[in-house]
């Protein structure tokens, strides 16, 4: 019987031997490659960290422990080994979610997968296990990727200020985020890497100077009161202990023995302790080795025995985006690439290989990657900084204050916008088009389809005072969809089938929804609603030509794959009633809430964003309208729900 069916929560592995404790740490390499290729997932991080997770269990006594995950993607070992097996419908509608889920064990303390979050929360977890006088151990694992983020950094200052307060951070350091860490940290942690420990030097020259007579002793201590500068020629861990911060490691992350023996250690100590646990991601798993990019950090379902594909989709939004700014980097040598340690899943790779000078990887530091993209602009660039939407809501500020109030010419092109599904609550990018909305100046282009990415990154790059920011869905591309016509900067995609003087609806259709706008307009047609079909292509500000256009239908309809809370249906509007149009108008989007894991087709039915629904309710909208029309002949008053 394998051992892994056999630990249905941590204390099982109490009972396990050295011998076992291996045999399970290699059942479970097998395990997750068999079920991740079934499923995707984030398979490289989770082989990486599989003896340090049952270290930890064994050491910790979760859940009277908490135990963090930074940024969570790496918990897979954590869900196993808390009775969580059943990973056929992993990420999936159903079933576990690929981070860290309250709602599935008691052991998941924290779900939000953006990283660099977890010192903070950790700091307030023994803050208040100090001021409730609990004993229960708090214990925080980052990356040394998230440890380029800032928040990591001011959390550190923090907790470093008490210094016997418990509190344990474990640094799962593989040298690499999504990519290989970069930076002024990544070089330091590969000092330590490369350097025999301090302590080991000591120890063996206390042995020699203990043996010498009269001057052995005060010199030893000599030396050891030049503690400091010593440790930093031999092990530079001083950077963590100028800080308040006690320093173990580096430990081979593998070793369980090791583990946990320096996590005893750090367990009994009364302060903050700094465990550095050098791991390698993909370990055991030769495909996952091989593969430079990024070491299988998230891969889609594979051949377990090959790791290649089991399926390749057709052209996705990434790639289209990534060939183009590499056109446009061979015309301009003015334009400069931006990537929070993500240079090949926002597809700046292919501008990297060519232009290997002109990009800039922050780490995952996006604050900072708005800020300096102010300074390139002011230095006479045009910056692009690539970046997942769910993540620029970490730069808001910085985009507001630095980039738009001094009206640099940035570029924020915004991967993955709108419904995500299967990453779950965190990485849907449903915010960036309310939050932008606020932000004087900047303008925001949605393309429909590849033809409309390639031309609307070439518009927003043309302008130099103001930032812009081109926003594109995840995955495969549709196919393109041509316009009819334009009205002012709008395309018109269909025009009502009937000759009516006033046509019943004007849908707007926002980016990469407009094959769904379309068939809504079809199944309106088939209820002889007449329909006219637009995509405003640049969705703030709102085209000047709106109002007419709008004043000109019965009733206004905006679909978008954002947020209904202050988005574009908002906007539009808001510019309806600033030029005095009274028309009916009804927002669809997404609700104000945080969506569940699933996939993007389930998410959109679950909130009622497909075409039957909205053609449904816009088919009751207009009947209500007809009624009114029937009972009262002055004007309907507008209505939003």
């Amino acid at each position: 019987m394998p051992l892994l069916t056999r630990i249905r929560g941590p204390r099982d592995l109490d009972r396990l031997n050295p011998e076992q404790l291996d045999q399970l740490a290699a059942e479970i390499r097998t395990f997750l490659v068999d079920a991740v290729s079934k499923t995707g997932g984030h398979l490289g991080p989770n082989l990486g960290v599989v003896e340090l997770t049952i270290a930890l269990h064994r050491v910790f006594e979760s859940p009277k422990d908490r135990v963090l995950w930074d940024t969570g993607h790496q918990s897979y070992v954590h869900k196993l080994l808390t009775g969580r097996q059943d990973f056929s419908r992993l990420k999936m509608k159903g079933g576990l979610s690929g981070y860290p889920a309250r709602a599935e064990s008691e052991h998941d303390v924290i779900e939000n997968s953006h990283a660099s979050t977890v010192l903070g929360w950790a700091d307030g977890l023994a803050k208040a296990n100090e001021v409730l006088k609990k004993d229960d151990h708090v214990v925080a694992v980052i990356g040394d990727g998230a440890l380029t983020g800032g928040m990591a950094w001011e959390a550190l200052n923090n907790i470093a200020a008490a210094k016997d307060r418990p509190l344990v951070i474990v640094v799962n350091d593989n040298e690499r985020s999504y990519a290989p860490t970069i930076g002024g940290l990544a070089n330091h942690l590969a000092t330590l890497r490369t350097t025999d420990g301090y302590e080991r030097f000591l120890a063996k020259g206390k042995d020699l100077l203990e043996r010498t007579p009269v001057v052995g002793r005060p010199l030893y201590e000599t030396l050891h009161g030049a503690k400091k500068g010593l440790k930093d020629f031999i092990a530079p861990q001083g950077m963590f202990e100028d800080l308040g911060l006690k320093y173990v490691g580096p430990i081979d992350g593998h070793d369980i023995e090791a583990l946990e023996s320096a996590l005893q250690r750090a367990k009994r100590f009364g302060g903050p302790v700094i465990v550095h646990c050098l791991t390698e991601k993909g370990r055991g798993y030769q495909p996952a080795l091989a593969d430079e990019a990024d070491r299988f950090h998230a891969v889609g379902k594979i051949h377990p025995d090959t790791g290649l594909p089991v399926s390749t989709s057709g052209l996705d939004w990434t790639s289209v985006f990534g060939e183009e700014m590499v056109k446009l980097g061979k015309e301009r040598a003015d334009i400069v690439a931006i990537t929070a340690a993500m240079l090949q899943p926002v597809g700046l790779d292919k501008f990297a290989k060519a232009f290997p000078e002109r990009v800039y990887d922050v780490g995952i530091a996006e604050q900072h990657a708005a800020v300096s993209a102010a300074g390139l602009a002011t230095g006479g660039l045009h910056p692009v900084f690539a970046v997942y939407a769910t993540f620029l809501n970490r730069a808001f500020d910085q985009v507001l204050m630095d980039v738009a109030l001094h009206q640099c010419g940035v570029t924020f092109v915004l991967d993955r916008a709108g419904v995500t599904g299967t990453d779950g609550a965190s990485h849907n990018g449903m915010w960036d088009m309310s939050l932008l909305q606020v932000v004087p100046g900047l303008r925001i282009a949605a393309p429909r389809d590849a033809e409309q990415v390639r031309a609307q990154l070439r518009e927003a790059v043309q302008v130099e005072d103001a930032p812009t920011v081109v926003r594109f869905s995840k995955g495969a591309v549709g196919p393109a969809v041509q316009a009819v016509g334009r009205v002012g900067g709008m395309d018109v995609l269909r025009e009502p089938s009937s000759a009516a003087v006033r046509p019943d609806v004007l849908l707007v259709s926002v980016g990469a929804l407009a094959p769904m706008c379309l068939e809504v307009a079809d199944l309106l047609d088939a209820q002889g609603i007449s329909t006219t079909v637009v995509d405003p292509r640049w969705v703030k500000p709102v085209d000047e030509a709106m109002a007419p256009l709008a004043e000109k239908h019965r009733v206004v309809v905006t679909v978008e794959d954002n947020s209904r809370a202050g988005g574009v249906g908002s906007a539009i509007s808001q510019a309806l009633r600033d030029a005095g149009v009274d028309v009916p108008l009804r927002d669809f989007g997404i609700p104000p809430r945080f969506l569940d894991h699933a996939s993007r087709g389930e998410v959109l039915a679950e909130i009622g964003l497909t075409a039957p629904d909205i053609a449904r309710q816009v088919t009751g909208l207009v009947s209500k309208l007809d009624g009114r029309f029937e009972e009262n002949s002055t004007a309907v008053e507008p209505a939003r729900d």
